[in-house]
């Protein structure tokens, strides 16, 4: 079991290394190259690489039959994690200056397991 926990979370930072690859590059075009509002940015980003997260993980972390049932639940296993990041985004920018570039990192750290915690538990059931 615990070695199960394990692989599926390795495969879990895999795919996450990737969403976290593409989310960052749509963050980038959309906050630097449109200029468009970094929260604004981060949603855009946050919702494609939302999508790709739900078939990269029941492809490979989990190993699940992709339902239509799932693809509908699995934003619910992101809303934790869009709200979570998004306030984390708007301490570090807004209250503690941080660069608009450097937040989306920081709050990555902070939301990592809550997310794998709730994905395994809409994608297995």
């Amino acid at each position: 079991m615990m070695n199960r926990i394990n692989n599926e979370f390795t495969r879990f930072i895999i795919v996450g290394g990737l969403n976290t690859a593409h989310y960052y590059l749509i963050y980038l075009i959309c906050y630097n190259l449109l200029s468009w509002h970094y929260l604004a940015s981060h949603v855009i980003a946050f919702v494609v690489s939302m999508v790709i997260s739900f078939f990269l993980n029941v492809y490979f972390t989990y190993r699940v039959k992709p339902t239509f049932a799932k693809f509908l639940q699995f934003p619910l296993t992101q809303l934790a994690n869009v709200s979570l990041s998004s306030f984390l985004m708007f301490v570090f920018v807004d209250l503690l200056g941080w660069n608009g570039n450097a937040a989306p990192f920081a709050a990555l750290f902070l939301t990592v397991p809550v997310t794998f915690l709730i994905t395994g538990k809409i994608l297995k059931k």
